[in-house]
């Protein structure tokens, strides 16, 4: 356990940033919260450093990505298919299957020392699931979970056309976390129907826009989001740059 706990949480808005770009800024970050945490097991507690949080928002150009635990074949484009309809592909170090990102989807990545917080990745995923939950209610979206899924998904209940809103997948190590979640809002549904999405056959996919009927503003969905972040995980966010923040 850290003996300086830090709840502050440098929150970051990439926009519309490439897929590999923010995967290795998240790389950066990540590499740097260890490097700190490794270096305060050798120093006495009076001399060790606070381990730093970011939350980044962003949206990706048409980009699919498969997990370490993924299936290649739940791909169903060929790379020259790919190439033509100018999506990219990329195998990545997270759990989970395959997923889409695209325009119109908010995609968040909290990158948290757990030891500010608490150090269960399972009730981490929950408080993630959680706060999509409460904010898919204020849009009067009921969503929940699914037993052995992760995720949220609407008609959680009854189960008569459960579909997913939102897609997980996390990477941690040493109590430190990258990766995270994707919200469809307003995203370009048709392409989930060159994946099999999550590895999941049988369960259809929706977005905020297609539950309500009309488009979303997504940046007033992105301010109700981090709110439930911040009323759970008992953060303090701070604006800070992409381009400044080390």
């Amino acid at each position: 356990m850290n003996a300086k706990l830090n709840k502050r949480v440098a929150f970051q808005q990439l926009g519309l940033i490439d897929y590999q770009a923010a995967w290795d800024y998240q790389e950066q970050l990540f590499a740097d919260i260890i490097r700190v945490k490794i270096e305060n097991r050798h120093l006495p507690e009076e001399l060790q450093q606070e381990t730093r949080n970011y939350l980044l928002f962003c949206q990706h150009p048409h980009v699919y990505t498969l997990g370490k635990s993924g299936q290649a074949d739940h791909l169903l484009l060929t790379e020259e298919e790919l190439a033509r309809k100018q999506i990219q592909y990329y195998q990545i170090n997270r759990g989970g299957d395959i997923t889409y990102h695209g325009p119109g989807q908010l995609v968040g990545y909290p990158i948290l020392d757990l030891d500010n917080f608490f150090t269960d990745i399972h009730r981490y995923l929950r408080f993630l699931e959680e706060a999509v939950i409460r904010t898919l209610a204020e849009y009067g979206v009921e969503a929940g979970r699914i037993p052995g899924l992760t995720g949220v998904w609407v008609d959680h209940e009854k189960q008569i056309h459960p579909r997913k809103i939102c897609a997980m997948g996390v990477k941690s190590s040493r109590w430190v976390t990258m990766h995270g979640f994707a919200l469809n809002v307003n995203a370009d549904l048709h392409y989930f129907d060159y994946i099999v999405p999550c590895g999941i056959r049988d369960k259809a996919v929706t977005s905020l826009d297609k539950e309500l009927g009309h488009p979303q503003d997504l940046m007033e969905v992105e301010a109700t989001l981090k709110y439930h972040l911040q009323q759970l995980f008992e953060m303090e966010f701070y604006e800070a740059s992409f381009k400044t923040v080390n």
